[in-house]
């Protein structure tokens, strides 16, 4: 890194220019040329934030910045300095204690990064030198740009290659990208054409763009240079590269020229640097905490002037008992002054305690082990529960606003099933339970069901369609006649014309596709008799119903692209027939086919969609000579255009698919996860807002929000993607304003206001939004050519987005991902962002969101290892914030406000009894008390309840998702309830200190007429204050356990204990023993004991009256009242 940025200061960085040039093999191509090799960043990916000589003034200078830890440090350092009325072991060791531990944790986490990259750097790959001939074996930090790469089936690549050279016949190779994009299908990649089959005598260079984090961009070309002959170009595409984290698939080996190493690879750059994440609680506590230091200040501000007034009257500042030494006397007047207001800061420093942030700590800590021990998050398939990744945001569960997920194993099982089809009108369900498919019976089969619907001309045509019109390879195997057997991946029921079962070979297949659908459709076509047999040298072959072997010719293939919405291919059969089919969306489709075909199949097709499946149209066309010959000439000049390559294909591809004829059309269904749509259902009615993020095509992920039921039937989607800006008579900007501008109109500024938590339902008046952007345009969006435009873009979006109902965002790379997130966290009003993914593609936004959750699914473990949770399944999720979430917040935010309320009761005396002690900086309290009173005799409780507190039962916060909004928005540590606090802290206090001035009118409390001095005066106060905030505490608790009990009395039994014998031996360690029986005496007398008593209960009666009148409200008064019994143990078995 450092290196790379003396490279931008010297000048010498590629980014000066828009391209870079890559000797393959590092060979100088041309004599005339002089050959200079270019500099590029190495293989070394970085992830650690230290390193060991960094880590100290780094981690302490982070520390540092939180205000408590320096407001601590100054504190202690001020105790060290000036003589203080306290010592300084009563800050330093405290300090010390949370400085050493949250280094060693963020320490342990940083070393297990340095050991990830590590194992990443040194992993051995293979590289050819000395003009390709030579292979050897080095780390993968050690490639360079330009070295040439050999990599194996199963392997992945380690940074961004060009591919050179596959061991396939036909020039490609497979890949899976589900580390990149969540893909976890196949992807065709192709050699770049006419390169040398003999890599050693392949001289060439390669041309293309900077580093760019666009996973699916790629612009480059290659000079091939022969004989001295003008250099040949071939123009390289995303299709040609291989990036770093995909893995080979289904082919032996290929080779590749590495174009983009280390932290410029698009994995790299897609990476989301790891922050500290902070909860919405931690910065109330800030701001609390600035309020009670101002209050500190303003108390040792008083006590100063007052004290130097007090002293300039004649004879107070040096009575005859207390003459001053030569020493204080030749002191300097303004240096005594801030001495005695640094020792005033010191007294009352205990009014924000350190010991509070180490309780927040333990409570995070320990109360995490609750997500961990939770049984309804144990999974028997994996034999695994949750996992608690961050415990510093375990609060933060109960404050979301947004939910961003991903589709494909998140929401989905990325398992595509075929469900049934639609053949001339007719529809054809295939029931798959052994008691309706008997493959022996003619009847039962879904076979003769199929003959009874339609002709059997159509239903062989449709089902050659499917077994024809797709990019789906049947895998290899290794060894001879491994299929019969072993069989693989893919088994499916194969059946015959009659009934009878198919031979193992036919019957269990494996295969490899760029889409899952495209296999289930396949597997589809089987169920119904059609067998798909591969792709040998242009020629495919299918077993029909009566086992025989039908080839095609196949000519041409027109992809899939998201304009087009369709894809097809033109095959040639053995009687000499051109055919075209063509499969894609209702849209795409229904407009190039004969309408009266239509509406037959149109119902069917709007049925299936809104049951939440992925629909497909099926078409074909025979063509004659002159048009096949007329189409294959366009589309073979379309395919060796440089320039507007896209575009010319584009209209040839329109041209060719025009006047066909519709047979009929599938559904196939991408299976959800166990009670996906419930839990989306639940965080909408507890007014989460949730978005789907994926890298998937927009016809599927639309279909798996309709079963989601985030789109609803009666919701109007508005759409902004690369098809709806496709206008010819504007540029694409234009088209984008106009468009923003109309969704702006019309979800914004249109719409009723509506209350919110009020349902949605179909009949009701106000109109329902959904809206849907995909990659390409949301990079226009934010990425406007003008800086004004692109703010103002991204306001509308936003704008638009906060009023639709749910937002469908598809092909993201996975920093978009993140950069939308990052939007939604910045925008007004900053609300809580959660991100829950499964894969790496998902990394990005899981470390931008404030709470990141990883799905432990089948896409590998690196959306796991970098979430602050992880989860098995996604049910999983309403129980973890409408419950785990809810409680933890009521329970962290009552502790907060509880101790800043008891913290203030504690010093106010301390600061009222220096108006009787002449400012002399005098302690109402003995030392041990005031050590002790943080640390023994009043942590415990607030700790217990911190854990244990259920105000309301775990099984109605799971049936009510409308509980959730009351605490939404950090509503119990707002400044309401904090002045609230505030002032019980103030009465409290003010109580304690005159009731018992007023006991002490009379000093003689004593039988035998001896009078109490000072040390009982505060020993007094300080009995009263110990049992009020207990019993406060006990008051507000609404779910007593044993473990509550046990340490509410405990506590104030061990102060008492305490009292006697701290008060009752002679410790030799002790210069002067304050407390020496103090606390017997004081029980000795009944007018002490009365004092007590009554102080206790006036400070508790408005409580206890609040408590004895309020009329419970709402629905949940009953179920709150009878969950108080129990114990957290006796419910979880009752869950």
């Amino acid at each position: 890194m450092l290196r790379r940025r003396i490279n931008r200061l010297l000048g010498g960085d590629e980014r000066r220019v828009d391209s870079r040039t890559i000797y393959i093999g590092h060979r100088q191509c041309s004599a005339t040329e002089a050959f200079i090799p270019p500099k590029f960043c190495d293989n070394r990916i970085v992830s650690s934030k230290y390193t060991v000589w960094n880590f100290l003034p780094k981690n302490l200078f982070e520390q540092f910045r939180r205000i408590a830890n320096f407001y601590f440090l100054i504190i202690f350092l001020v105790q060290v300095i000036v003589d203080t009325p306290t010592s300084p072991v009563t800050s330093g060791l405290p300090l010390f204690f949370v400085i050493t531990v949250t280094a060693i944790k963020q320490g342990y986490e940083d070393w297990l990064r340095h050991k990830a990259d590590n194992e990443v750097n040194k992993y051995p790959v293979k590289v050819l030198e000395g003009g390709l001939r030579i292979r050897k074996e080095k780390d993968s930090e050690k490639i360079k740009v330009g070295d040439v790469v050999e990599v194996e089936e199963d392997e992945t690549f380690p940074c961004d290659l060009i591919l050179l050279q596959s061991s396939r016949d036909d020039d490609t190779c497979f890949v899976t990208t589900a580390s990149l994009d969540g893909e976890s299908n196949h992807k065709t990649h192709y050699t770049v054409p006419d390169t040398e089959k003999d890599l050693e005598s392949l001289n060439a260079t390669i041309e293309c763009e900077q580093p760019q984090p666009d996973l699916y961009k790629f612009v480059g070309r290659m000079h091939i240079y022969k004989n001295n002959l003008e250099p040949a170009v071939r123009s390289l595409g995303p299709e040609n590269l291989l990036l770093k984290g995909a893995t080979l698939k289904n082919t032996q080996k290929i080779y590749g020229v590495a174009v983009y190493t280390g932290m410029e690879t698009k994995m790299a750059l897609n990476y989301q640097g790891k922050s500290q994440k902070r909860s919405a609680v931690e910065k109330s506590i800030n701001a609390f905490l600035l309020v009670y230091l101002c209050i500190l200040v303003s108390k040792a501000l008083v006590c100063t002037t007052l004290k130097y007034v007090w002293q300039s009257k004649p004879g107070q500042d040096e009575p005859w008992y207390n003459e001053k030494t030569q020493r204080e006397k030749d002191t300097n007047l303004y240096l005594k002054m801030f001495t005695d207001f640094l020792s005033f800061m010191v007294l009352f420093n205990f009014i924000i305690p350190v010991s509070m942030y180490v309780t927040v700590e333990m409570q995070k800590f320990l109360g995490s082990f609750f997500i961990a021990w939770d049984k309804d998050f144990f999974d028997p398939e994996i034999q695994e529960g949750a996992l608690v990744n961050t415990s510093d945001l375990n609060e933060e569960l109960g404050q979301v606003e947004y939910v961003f997920t991903d589709k494909t194993g998140t929401l989905t099982q990325n398992n595509m099933e075929f469900i049934e089809c639609c053949i001339d009108g007719f529809q054809y369900k295939y029931s798959d339970t052994s008691s309706e498919l008997d493959v022996f019976c003619v009847t039962d089969g879904p076979v003769s069901k199929l003959q009874q619907k339609a002709g059997r001309e159509k239903e062989e045509l449709f089902l050659r369609a499917l077994c024809l019109c797709h990019t789906v390879q049947v895998k290899e195997s290794t060894e001879q006649n491994q299929v019969q057997r072993d069989g693989l991946i893919d088994q499916v029921d194969g059946l015959g014309m009659d009934g009878e079962v198919l031979h193992p070979a036919e019957k269990q297949r494996g295969f490899i596709a760029s889409s899952p659908d495209e296999v289930a459709l396949v597997k589809g076509a089987m169920r119904y008799g059609f067998t798909f047999l591969g792709l040998e040298s242009k020629t495919m072959k299918i077993l029909n119903r009566n086992n025989d072997v039908e080839m095609y010719d196949l000519l041409h293939v027109l992809n899939f692209d998201p304009v087009r919405r369709r894809m097809s291919v033109i095959v040639k059969s053995k009687s000499g027939d051109t055919l075209l089919f063509c499969k894609g969306a209702d849209s795409s489709i229904f407009p190039r086919v004969r309408q009266e075909e239509v509406e037959r199949i149109r119902m069917h097709v709007e049925r299936n969609a809104t049951e939440g499946y992925r629909t497909l149209c099926v078409a074909y066309k025979r063509l004659t000579a002159e048009e096949y010959a007329q189409a294959d000439a366009g589309l073979r000049e379309a395919r060796l255009a440089l320039q507007d390559r896209e575009e010319k294909l584009m209209a040839v591809y329109n041209q060719v698919e025009t006047g066909m004829s519709l047979i009929g059309a599938t559904a196939v269904e991408d299976r959800l996860q166990d009670e996906a749509a419930e839990t989306m259902e639940a965080l909408q009615g507890a007014g989460i807002k949730v978005w789907v993020l994926t890298g998937d095509k927009m016809e599927t992920a639309k279909s798996t929000c309709y079963a989601c039921r985030l789109f609803q039937r009666g919701t109007e989607l508005l759409e902004l993607t690369v098809r709806t800006l496709e206008d010819g008579t504007k540029r694409r900007e234009e088209r984008l304003h106009e468009l923003l501008l109309e969704y702006h109109k019309k979800a914004v500024q249109d719409a009723p206001t509506v209350k919110s938590g009020v349902n949605r339902t179909w009949s009701s008046t106000s109109q329902d939004y959904g809206f849907i952007i995909d990659g390409a345009t949301l990079s226009m969006v934010l990425n406007s050519s003008s800086e004004s435009n692109s703010s103002r873009y991204k306001n509308l979006f936003l704008q638009i987005c906060q009023n639709c109902t749910s937002v469908l965002c598809c092909r993201m790379a996975p920093l978009q991902k993140a950069q939308i997130v990052k939007m939604v966290k910045n925008s007004k009003g900053s609300p809580i962002t959660l991100s829950i993914g499964d894969g790496a593609n998902d990394v990005s936004m899981i470390l931008e969101a404030h709470v990141g959750i990883g799905i432990k699914g089948k896409e590998g473990r690196q959306a796991v290892r970098n979430s602050d949770y992880a989860i098995p399944k996604l049910k999983h999720l309403k129980k973890l914030l409408l419950a785990h979430g809810h409680l933890y917040y009521v329970r962290i935010a009552h502790l907060v406000q509880y101790f800043f309320y008891k913290n203030l009761c504690f010093i106010l005396p301390q600061f009222l009894y220096q108006f009787f002690c002449g400012y002399s900086q005098q302690p109402l309290y003995d030392a041990a008390y005031l050590t002790m009173y943080n640390i023994c005799f009043t942590s415990m409780p607030i700790l217990a309840y911190s854990l244990l507190e259920q105000h309301i039962c775990i099984e109605v916060l799971l049936d009510n998702a409308n509980l959730y909004r009351e605490i939404a928005k950090n509503a119990m540590l707002r400044w309401g309830p904090f002045l609230y606090w505030t002032f019980l802290g103030v009465f409290h206090g003010l109580l304690f200190f005159f009731g018992v001035r007023l006991l002490f009118c009379n000093p003689a409390l004593q039988d035998n007429g001896q009078v109490f001095g000072n040390w009982s005066y505060g020993t007094i106060v300080f009995t009263v204050l110990v049992f009020t905030v207990t019993l406060k505490l006990a008051l507000d608790t609404r779910h007593w356990t044993w473990i509550n009990h046990f340490v509410i009395w405990g506590s104030l039994a061990f102060y008492v204990f305490f009292s006697f014998f701290w008060g009752g031996i002679i410790w030799p360690f002790l210069k002067q023993q304050r407390l020496y029986f103090v606390f017997a005496n004081m029980l000795s007398s009944v007018s002490a004991w009365l004092v007590i008593i009554l102080l206790i209960l006036l400070s508790l009666l408005p409580e206890i009256l609040l408590v004895v009148f309020r009329k419970p409200r709402g629905p949940h008064a009953r179920q709150i009242a009878a969950v108080t019994p129990l114990s957290y143990k006796h419910l979880k078995e009752h869950e």
